[in-house]
């Protein structure tokens, strides 16, 4: 089917390239376990090709053939930049400088979609009521250095990742004390964002507006600080989190509607699971379930957090070894040394 990948060279290269790092692995053959090269900071290389050479060719005897690479942002065009990271991911440029025969970009979140109908036992813990219905939608989000989101649909016996921008839906107050809070967010672009708020940005923007709702001085820099702070009971870091957890469940759940996703809801991304316990303390699902006139339709569909150490890496590799069990629309995001551009 045009557009769709029937098979890959091996060995096939994936990397999931955050905002913050590059993770890289190998999928030496179709029945290949996911062999892990390594973890590096972005900003310590100036492009994606040195990061590759340092990290993953001393791994390995046989260079890769293709490269399936999952970015932050949204691909278009044969430069592309990442949302929240220096790097401008060339494939023509890669396929030049690492001797490539096909490189393949996707959204980062839909690689994270990839990676969920393999999901079993300690890959997951599940939060709250509900069955996975099989054969049925997923959806994917998560708070990292932005707030990703992506839907997994079954369609045709086929698992079709839909990728989007999800991250940036809005997001309004419900409580009481959301009402309260509120009006101490501080606003970007004029709006109040769903990834203004739940995101490595977003954590301390809400904090500082706990703060001035509580009367209490703090300054939190980073999500970590804050969820330190909670670990020692500080008010302002505990009620942060509550409001997030609570806050993380509507949007959650608005998705979990508009995809009628009774194959599952996955919370992943870098800063969930060191909030786990305010996601797992009732908050989350109360808010996540109140969907009236719905309450009833959201009470069965299963919420979970993702315990898998490395989930777009897993997705790609999932999608490497059989491509056929993914519908992934290439057009626009396959390159090749033969044709010498992507395919449109």
């Amino acid at each position: 089917m045009p557009g769709l990948s029937k098979g890959f060279s091996y060995p096939v290269l994936v990397a999931d390239i955050g905002g913050t790092n590059a993770r890289f692995a190998l999928v030496d053959h179709s029945s290949a376990p996911t062999r892990l090269c390594g973890t590096t900071a972005t900003a310590d290389h100036p492009d994606i090709a040195p990061a590759i050479r340092e990290t993953v060719f001393p791994e390995t005897k046989e260079r890769p053939k293709t490269a399936i690479i999952a970015v932050a942002g949204p691909v278009t065009g044969n430069k592309i930049p990442l949302t929240n990271a220096a790097w401008v991911i060339e494939p023509l440029k890669m396929i030049a400088e690492l001797g490539l025969e096909e490189v393949i970009v996707l959204n980062d979140f839909e690689a994270q979609a990839l990676a969920l109908p393999a999901y079993c036992g300690a890959d997951v813990e599940q939060i709250g009521s509900g069955t996975v219905r099989e054969a049925s939608a997923k959806f994917v989000l998560g708070p990292g250095t932005g707030l990703g989101a992506a839907a997994l649909i079954h369609a045709a016996r086929t698992w079709v990742p839909v990728p989007g921008e999800g991250g940036h839906v809005e997001l309004g107050p419900v409580s009481d004390e959301d009402y309260a809070i509120w009006p101490h967010i501080e606003r970007v672009g004029g709006r109040l964002g769903a990834e203004q708020l739940l995101s490595g940005t977003g954590f301390p923007r809400l904090a500082q507006a706990v703060s001035l709702w509580m009367g209490l001085e703090r300054r939190f820099e980073t999500p970590a600080s804050i969820t330190m702070a909670a670990d020692d009971n500080d008010p302002v870091a505990v009620k942060t989190l509550q409001v997030a957890a609570r806050a993380f469940g509507r949007v959650a759940g608005d998705f979990a509607l508009s995809v009628l996703a009774r194959g599952g809801v996955y919370l992943t991304g870098g800063i969930t699971p060191r909030i786990a316990r305010f996601l797992t303390d009732g908050g989350f699902r109360a808010s996540f379930e109140a969907k009236a006139p719905h309450e009833g339709l959201m009470a069965k569909i299963p919420t979970f957090i993702v315990r898998h150490p490395n989930p777009a890496l897993e997705g790609l590799a999932s999608y490497a070894r059989t491509p056929a069990a993914f519908a992934v629309d290439l057009y626009g995001r396959q390159w090749s040394s033969a044709s010498g551009a992507g395919r449109d």
